[in-house]
């Protein structure tokens, strides 16, 4: 006998062990490749067979299914009445019946025609529990392992299955290598004609809100929420948040006491990408000002029909509104949503008016021009002249009357 059928009822539990799937659908494949091989043997293709394996002993049960009529013609599908009542009284013409055929042995050619038919559906088999399986998955950070690098493509090992890590989907600067573990976001499932692809990501925005779902506890409460993120995997993001709970510090409740919080964060994506965490405002103006931390803000012109915003800053504030290569405005444009235009303060006076009631400030006493040299000297020998002819007639006046006289006579 060519198909040994007592081992392959014992590959049937070790495949069904060794890849994880349920005992019932490897035993379920095997079935259908030994139908199509009893079919090839015994039969012909346009058959309908059944065959049922015993996993204990290894024994096979071929059922075929043919139909009553009163003449027989294709013996092979049809089965007469009078044969068809001896298995079934009740048996009528026009009806289908099994009928029962050990199955022995099979020949070469048809016990290899099952072996290529049982690993091609066990591979389709396992395909589709992973597709059903991380199918749930999608939208949440699973561990993983790098299992190798091709190029720009990070091939990651998730355990049952693997993923591609494209590199638009890598942190930029960091560095894979085979047997590295990390976390990665599961973006998508996609079917192929090599089977489900996983594509799996470290550098979107839903990455980091994850991260922060793990080290915030408060989030599932719903105390605190995140209302946009912005970010430049690697480099920087920046992350709106909002309280629902009055009292509670949005900023601080993600930042953590020490910093401890958003360091874990930071720690996993990496020392390099810097996170900012501002305050989500409802006022787009404000918004905005939120939006462009660190920098000082003096008035925002929101247009808000073709959604462009004019920030107007301190001269020494317009470096850092636009930031490093204009990371800073281009991550608050995409939080916010407003294209930004960034300006300068002209003459170093506010452009923005002050409000009703605020104080007006003091206008400081005017300092006197300083003189030329030559009017200076001028000036000097004036004033002891002056001094000079006022001294001559204080003395003269103050002479007592008994000098006076004897000037006199």
């Amino acid at each position: 006998m060519d198909l040994d059928m007592k081992q392959l009822a014992l590959a049937i539990k070790s495949i069904a062990e060794e890849k994880n799937l349920p005992e019932d659908s490897v035993k379920e494949v095997v079935e259908q490749a030994l139908a199509a091989a009893y079919r090839r043997d015994y039969g012909d293709r346009e058959q309908e067979i059944r065959v049922n394996m015993n996993l204990n002993t290894g024994e096979i049960d071929v059922y075929v299914t043919k139909e009553i009529v009163e003449k027989v013609e294709h013996p092979g599908e049809q089965i007469s009445l009078q044969d068809a009542q001896v298995r079934k009284k009740s048996a009528k013409v026009g009806e289908s019946i099994e009928i029962h055929e050990k199955a022995e042995e099979f020949g070469r050619v048809a016990a290899q025609t099952a072996k290529q038919v049982i690993l091609q559906r066990l591979r389709e088999a396992e395909r589709e529990i992973v597709m059903n399986e991380y199918q749930d998955k999608i939208g949440t950070v699973i561990n993983a392992t790098v299992a190798r690098v091709e190029g720009n493509i990070v091939r990651i090992d998730l355990g049952k299955a693997q993923g591609i890590m494209p590199r638009s989907e890598q942190i930029q600067g960091e560095r894979y290598y085979p047997g590295q573990r990390l976390k990665v976001y599961l973006k998508d499932v996609e079917r192929s004609f090599r089977g489900p692809q996983l594509v799996v990501s470290r550098g979107n925005t839903q990455f980091i809100e994850w991260l922060f779902r793990g080290e915030v506890p408060e989030m599932e409460s719903g105390a605190v929420e995140i209302k946009g993120i912005a970010r430049e995997a690697g480099v920087r993001t920046k992350i709106a948040v909002a309280s629902s709970v009055p009292g509670v510090d949005p900023v601080g409740t993600f930042v953590g006491g020490h910093g401890t919080r958003v360091n874990a964060v930071v720690s996993e994506v990496g020392e390099q990408e810097k996170i900012d965490i501002v305050i989500w405002k409802e006022d787009p103006a404000e918004y905005i000002e939120e939006a462009l931390s660190p920098t000082k803000v003096a008035k925002v012109e929101i247009d808000e029909k073709n959604k462009k915003a004019k920030v107007i800053v301190p001269e020494d504030q317009q470096s850092i509104a636009i930031g490093k290569s204009g990371q800073n405005v281009r991550l608050a444009s995409k939080l916010t949503g407003y294209e930004l235009d960034i300006e300068a303060e002209k003459g170093g006076e506010s452009v923005s008016q002050p409000e009703a009631g605020e104080a007006k400030t003091k206008e400081l006493p005017k300092q006197p021009k300083l003189k030329k040299k030559s009017e200076l000297e001028s000036s000097l020998l004036e004033a002891i002249e002056e001094h000079g002819e006022g001294e001559n007639e204080a003395s003269s006046e103050n002479k007592p009357e008994s000098d006076t006289k004897d000037s006199e006579e």
